[in-house]
């Protein structure tokens, strides 16, 4: 969750014109990852919550590509974007963790 709140503070001084751009797409990315990792733990099965932290997975993927977006295009302010950017990469790693100790359900 520390990740989306630093999305939404660091999209807090992205220019008027990207409300509805970039800096909606990175809020509704940055929910989605804790949205998902907790509804995937509220699943009855262990398929289910690994469904749900790959869904989570690709949402801090679009989380990090779009940061690198806002800093090319020098939005921001880079301590904010900075700590955004570490924190996204802490949460790959956890969820890269997590999916790697659970195996794929055999067919």
């Amino acid at each position: 969750m520390a990740l989306c709140v630093a999305i939404y503070q660091l999209t807090r001084c992205f220019p008027r014109e990207e409300m509805f751009g970039l800096s909606q797409q990175l809020r509704r990315a940055g929910v989605s990852v804790p949205s998902n990792i907790a509804e995937g733990y509220g699943r009855l099965s262990r398929e289910q919550y690994r469904y749900f932290l790959g869904i989570a997975q690709g949402s801090n993927f679009e989380i990090q590509t779009q940061l690198a977006i806002a800093r090319e295009l020098g939005f921001g302010v880079s301590a904010s974007l900075d700590r955004a950017e570490d924190l996204a990469s802490e949460v790959g790693r956890i969820l890269t963790s997590l999916l790697k100790r659970m195996p794929c359900a055999r067919a």
